[in-house]
């Protein structure tokens, strides 16, 4: 067979390639789709925060109260004038013993900006007033016994008093303090009075006698971290602290809050204002001598000047403290048994002044 009647052939059975113009045609491929670009974007990291911070807390705060005086306001804790209020904003929260073993607080605000009600509000006693007078607070209560207000005189101390001042009123119209109408229907009148960060905010402005503002050249003797749990400390994932046969702390530390979780009387120990379980990052313990005076009222006398020991907890450890204050106006001081400052974690702080034969547990 020629190759001229071959070529046809194999054209026909496929076993040559068609040709065109003596070119080879390429052969016939799907074309493919392309892959999408996608643009991988990281996520921004969060910008640390660098602004104002409470001197009492660590917290964000506004610049504008970075140099004001703290309010520092007393709170009843009788079993049966709970649940408090507002407390759970509070920088720093003061427990103490008072007469009958009963204990009061001091709730101390570099802010109270933003904070709702607080109450209810209680009378002074003297050794409140020196916590007060160790951060130059502006001190809000509703009475006294006479040598609170004999020491309120003595001491220059600014309180604002709604049972011998002008503070108090039976509805909220504008006065500092008032009775709750809602507690008025359930609690006795004594556990009624309240206030709010609001209303300490309109007030003050119009008081133009008080000194509003730290004195010049003013020092916070705390410092604070992120994470200021203790090196070289001891578990402390819960701490009880008897204050009295009738009062006892506790404190459930919490990893996932990183706060310790409190509860009084049984129960969780609750801001009635938000309803929620009051939290903090630091729990303080100071011993110290705590005696009844022997008046007819039961007073006590609690020594906050000659210093002692106690413990520090924060994030789950705790280490043993030495503390100590000036009479009557110095601010607590807090070191390691070596002597060096003690660091607090960025938060809110819960002192508790126990006597000194206090069987305090820490596991």
């Amino acid at each position: 067979m020629s190759k001229k009647r071959l070529v046809p052939l194999l054209l026909l059975l496929g076993l040559l390639p068609a040709c065109s113009g003596g070119e080879d045609l390429p052969e016939e491929t799907a074309t493919p789709t392309p892959t999408p670009v996608v643009e991988v974007t990281a996520e921004p990291s969060p910008t640390p925060y660098d602004g104002p911070v409470s001197p009492l807390s660590g917290l964000p705060i506004g610049e504008e109260w970075l140099n004001r005086r703290p309010v520092a306001i007393m709170l009843n804790n009788l079993k049966e004038a709970l649940p408090q209020m507002g407390q759970s904003q509070a920088d720093i929260i003061y427990e103490v013993p008072a007469e009958g073993g009963i204990t009061r607080m001091l709730a101390v605000y570099q802010s109270v900006e933003g904070v709702g009600k607080i109450g209810s509000i209680r009378s002074a006693r003297p050794y409140y007033l020196e916590l007060a007078l160790g951060h130059d607070t502006i001190f809000i209560h509703a009475g006294g016994s006479e040598d609170a207000y004999t020491r309120i005189s003595q001491w220059g101390v600014a309180a604002l008093d709604g049972v011998r001042g002008p503070y108090l009123s039976n509805q909220e119209n504008g006065n500092l303090m008032w009775r709750d109408p809602e507690r008025k229907k359930s609690y006795s009148l004594e556990h009624t009075v309240v206030t709010t960060g609001e209303a300490i905010i309109q007030r003050f402005a119009g008081y133009t006698n008080l000194r509003q503002e730290h004195k010049e050249g003013y020092v916070y003797e705390m410092d604070f971290t992120e994470d200021g749990t203790p090196s070289g400390g001891f578990s402390a994932d819960h701490l009880q602290v008897p204050f009295s046969h009738y009062k006892t702390g506790e404190f459930q530390y919490d990893p996932q809050s990183g706060l310790y979780l409190i509860e009084e009387y049984g129960e969780a120990y609750i801001d009635g204002d938000t309803g929620e379980q009051v939290g903090v990052t630091n729990v303080v313990v100071l011993k110290t001598s705590i005696r009844n005076t022997g008046d007819s009222l039961g007073h006590m006398t609690v020594d906050l000047s000659s210093g002692g020991t106690g413990y520090f907890a924060c994030g789950g450890q705790a280490i043993d403290l030495l503390w100590s204050k000036d009479y009557p106006d110095g601010q607590l001081f807090y070191t390691d048994l070596e002597g060096d400052p003690i660091t607090f974690g960025t938060g809110r702080t819960y002192v508790c002044i126990v006597p000194l034969d206090s069987q305090v547990s820490i596991s």
